[in-house]
């Protein structure tokens, strides 16, 4: 015999609720429904009752009010084996319910999609089914909530077997309510803010509404389980939204990498390519073509190439895929790719080609880091084109202001203390992650002494991008040894001048930003 003898159905989704009614009927459960769902089981021949016939009252106010009724939360949260509670529900007829099955209006997919009016929008927001679950899966000990159809089965074959429903069975249905409702709260929270920008930027209370997409083969390491989630509420876009055309299962690491890579690209508004090893770039490049690009990307450093991530913010087409076609590399993210680049793609069946259009940054992203306990959360650190200020005697030539430019825009995605030299628009060595700053230049410089560069690129000016200031004159010291001609820092050092003094005894041309770009 089953625990209970009354089912309260109210649900969107009318995924599979017909046979869930069927069987709850045959099974001797008196059905209650409200609206679209009591239509749909009549239509299939079910005997199912209104809520009107509980609660002695209508649906009004063009249904807003259907379930919100003592006699409905009544029989949800009561505790008959309490007397006070059975005299009051004795008093008031109120008949427990032990069966809460609803699914919410669906505020996520309507947020989604073309932007409604705010009085069209907030009507897709859920009030008695979100109180209905809750209320439900406060007294889990007699009423059994089920918000999601994929639970309807484990739910029936549980309830007809010799145990009934087991505790572990009931707690996950609990759990999972809980998380369904903060989930449908947050995703309100998160689009009303989005919409109307209102509040402080950091407000006391944050809720963050993640739907996963999909399990990923393990995490960083193959030891680790992972998942890929997607913010919710919002439309499409970024890495987490890219199309999957081809290739081997996308990893962990591969997002993490594609992630930098594209963010380098949606930098530029030529055409661009950038090559990521450990999500941090190996070789960026700026030309007319991008298969232009991908190769001067690649001059930069083809032994860290080797496997690597590549971008572009142009659709790769059959050229540019020529020029890779010798190349190892795991992952490829563009916003196209063409038919015949595709064609030549299809002989590498385990590389990946994702496929992500919009090349744009969401206006209200947050950065959120995780720290033991808790969350770091900070603005994004958005391009930007800072008032470049001259601090030397001698200005830096058109041609050097140019890379100068370039090289600050790339030198925001390379992991502190970054520093990265810069020929014409393409990376010539890109020194990261070092202790000191000094020590940075000098992988740099490494990194471009193993490089073979063309000589029509190394008739053009070597410039120098630091992501920080520069402590002492060691930096321009090695810069100026190795042939560099103009330096961009964001300054703020108490020792500037001694930086500026060595700079003008170079003939060095020095530039500040004012802006630093850390990246940890």
């Amino acid at each position: 015999m089953l625990p209970f003898q009354r089912a309260l159905l109210s649900v969107t989704d009318k995924t599979g609720i017909v046979e869930l009614a069927q069987r709850l009927t045959e099974l001797g459960v008196e059905i209650y429904s409200t609206g679209g769902t009591s239509t749909a089981l009549r239509q299939a021949e079910i005997t199912v009752h209104e809520v009107s016939d509980l609660t002695g009252f209508p649906e009004i106010l063009d249904g807003r009010v259907k379930t919100l009724h003592p006699k409905i939360f009544g029989a949800l949260l009561g505790q008959p084996e309490k007397a006070e509670h059975a005299k009051a529900m004795k008093d008031h007829g109120i008949t427990p319910i032990g069966l809460v099955v609803v699914n919410l209006y669906p505020f996520e997919k309507i947020s989604e999609g073309p932007r409604l009016e705010d009085p069209e929008l907030v009507e897709y927001i859920d009030i008695g089914g979100v109180s209905l679950l809750r209320a439900a899966a406060k007294n889990f000990e007699r009423v059994l909530p089920v918000c999601d159809p994929e639970d309807y089965g484990t739910v029936l074959e549980e309830l007809q077997s010799p145990l009934g429903l087991s505790t572990e069975t009931r707690r996950r249905l609990v759990a999972k309510v809980f998380a369904h409702t903060a989930h449908y709260d947050a995703v309100i929270a998160a689009t009303l803010k989005s919409r109307w920008n209102t509040g402080p930027a950091f407000p006391n209370e944050v809720a963050i509404a993640l739907r996963k997409v999909t399990d990923l083969r393990y995490g960083e390491n193959p030891h680790q389980k992972a998942a890929l989630y997607r913010e919710s509420g919002g439309p499409a876009w970024g890495v987490v939204s890219a199309k999957v055309l081809q290739g081997k299962e996308t990893s962990f690491n591969n997002y993490l990498d594609c992630e930098g890579a594209w963010q380098i690209c949606a930098s530029f508004t030529e055409p661009a390519c950038a090559i990521i090893k450990h999500t941090t770039p190996c070789g960026v490049a700026v030309a007319l073509t991008s298969a232009e690009a991908f190769v001067k990307a690649y001059q930069a450093d083809p032994l860290s190439a080797f496997g690597g991530i590549v971008a572009f913010n142009r659709a790769v087409d059959r050229d540019t895929a020529k020029e890779m076609q010798a190349l190892f590399v795991e992952c490829v993210i563009a916003p196209g790719y063409h038919p015949e680049a595709r064609e030549i793609f299809k002989a590498k069946k385990n590389l990946r080609l994702l496929e992500q259009p919009n090349m744009l940054t969401a206006p209200f992203e947050q950065d959120f880091r995780h720290i033991s306990g808790g969350f770091l959360v900070q603005e994004p650190d958005r391009p930007s084109s800072p008032e470049l200020k001259v601090v030397t005697s001698r200005a830096p030539s058109e041609q050097e202001k140019m890379s100068l430019d370039f090289a600050w825009k790339v030198v925001k995605y390379v992991k502190s203390n970054s520093l990265v030299l810069v020929r014409g628009l393409q990376t010539v060595g890109i020194g990261s992650g070092q202790m000191s700053r000094v020590d940075g230049l000098r992988v740099a410089l490494m990194k471009m002494s193993q490089t073979a560069i063309p000589p029509a690129l190394q008739k053009l000016p070597l410039v120098l991008a630091s992501d920080g200031f520069f402590p002492f004159r060691d930096n321009v010291d090695e810069a100026a040894r190795a042939g560099v001609t103009a330096i961009v820092q964001p300054g703020g050092s108490v020792r500037d001048q001694e930086s500026i003094d060595a700079c003008n005894g170079y003939g060095v041309s020095m530039v500040f930003t004012g802006v630093r770009h850390f990246r940890h």
